[in-house]
């Protein structure tokens, strides 16, 4: 008997705030981004719903994210020059950080544990801060744990929403 070892898994946080000319509003893009994602050593495994959230820095205009799980038995570092060549087949320009943009793709979780080199870090050093990833990867990993904190991502999604000490002070007075 023969057993296969299990791909590694990928989370893969997509976010848009711009239209493209060719796949329409960012709602639309991220569902073509998700189906670009697939490869021959890229299997979709799982995608969690569409959210909008706010965006962050100078940029004025409401972001579609989402979350997309992939097996590949691709490397960290050659995931990551896959989803740029894919951002930059959707007209991606670096430049301004925050800025307004057609397809942003990040490497969020790795089941390979932590990675860091230069222009990598896994997981990703924002993950943990940032509702509009927890919440969509909260829909379709809840119990992965962050390699470095130990903690699941329904406890760092709930660690976001929970009160704070100060603010249960300032309801009482």
């Amino acid at each position: 008997m023969i057993s296969a070892t299990p791909l590694p898994l990928y989370a893969i946080g997509l976010g848009s705030n711009r239209r493209h000319v060719r796949h329409g509003d960012p709602r639309q893009v991220l569902l073509a981004a998700l189906a670009a994602l697939e490869s021959d050593d890229i299997e979709p495994v799982d995608a969690s719903p569409i959210i909008a959230s706010e965006p962050l820095g100078p940029s004025r205009r409401q972001y579609a994210n989402a979350v997309a799980l992939v097996a590949s038995p691709l490397s960290p570092p050659d995931m990551l020059d896959r989803l740029q060549g894919i951002e930059a087949d959707f007209g991606r320009r670096t430049g301004q950080r925050w800025s307004a943009r057609t397809l942003d793709l990040d490497i969020l979780l790795w089941s390979g544990g932590a990675w860091s080199e230069a222009g990598l870090t896994i997981p990703h050093p924002a993950l943990a801060d940032r509702a509009f990833v927890l919440g969509p990867l909260r829909a379709i990993a809840p119990d992965w744990r962050h390699p470095l904190t130990a903690r699941t991502i329904r406890q760092l999604a709930a660690r976001l929403v929970r009160p704070k000490p100060v603010d249960r002070n300032a309801e009482a007075h």
